[in-house]
């Protein structure tokens, strides 16, 4: 099914890149304010467990390799801008101007818990990365349904990579109108965080700081098909997640 549905993505993505050229510029001036007003409404929020050779090594200006793993919301579909990594790369680097940082996009479109665990050796561990931040759960929720495996399975993932000295956050599903439609969101969220807490990794909480933002008037964080993030959603995502691996 996923490779029929990857021809129509494509073209998708050029058609809407062609329509980026004409990217509204009011739309642009407004989006510092509602990036900001996102990003206020994340300051108190947090990833729940300390990142101490990933923030020892910011602190001493030590070279810092930072893997995201995932799917679209990874690769930046949605958006005519950076995704998450990227903005996440900036704000890092804004943060700590002489840090030499590495961040590799491994975000694969339609891609489940099953396939990112399977390309861990090949797409992640090769790097030897200090930091993996691992992006999961939409397409189970909103196309496949959950393995039954889907807990044990991820907690030996993370196993397998806190075994190669790389510390790691979960991103959770985001705030969106086909997520939030689905009966399955709320048993994957409660895997993702579960999850976290056993093996006492990072959790980003993109669907709380989504809903949250909704919440309090901010609006512009969805793109276009109602599921992926907007190129505000991921500047919010990507500068909130750096502040909170810095601090």
């Amino acid at each position: 099914m996923a490779n029929a549905i990857l021809p129509w993505l494509r073209i998708a993505v050029r058609c809407l890149a062609l329509l980026g050229c004409v990217y509204d510029s009011a739309a642009v001036a407004g989006a510092t304010t509602n990036v900001e007003r996102c990003l206020a409404i994340a300051v108190d929020l947090n990833l729940r467990a300390p990142l101490l050779r990933t923030r020892a090594k910011l602190r001493a200006g030590q070279p810092v390799t930072i893997v995201a793993l995932g799917s679209s919301s990874t690769s930046g579909f949605g958006t005519f801008g950076p995704g998450y990594p990227e903005v996440m790369k900036a704000e890092l680097s804004r943060l700590h101007p002489s840090l030499h940082l590495k961040v590799i996009n491994r975000g694969r479109m339609l891609d489940t818990l099953g396939g990112m665990i399977a390309r861990i050796d090949t797409d992640v561990l090769k790097y030897k990365p200090d930091l993996v931040v691992w992006q999961l759960g939409t397409n189970s929720v909103v196309w496949h349904g959950i393995a039954s495996n889907a807990k044990q399975s991820l907690r030996k993932a993370i196993v397998r990579l806190k075994k190669a000295n790389a510390e790691v956050i979960l991103m959770d599903l985001q705030d969106a109108p086909v997520v939030r439609a689905r009966p399955a969101r709320g048993a994957m969220e409660k895997i993702i965080a579960d999850v976290a807490q056993e093996e006492a990794v990072g959790l980003f909480p993109r669907y709380r700081l989504m809903r949250r933002a909704l919440e309090n008037g901010v609006g512009g964080l969805v793109s276009w098909d109602g599921l992926h993030n907007s190129g505000d959603g991921y500047l919010c995502i990507g500068r909130a997640l750096a502040r909170m691996i810095d601090r």
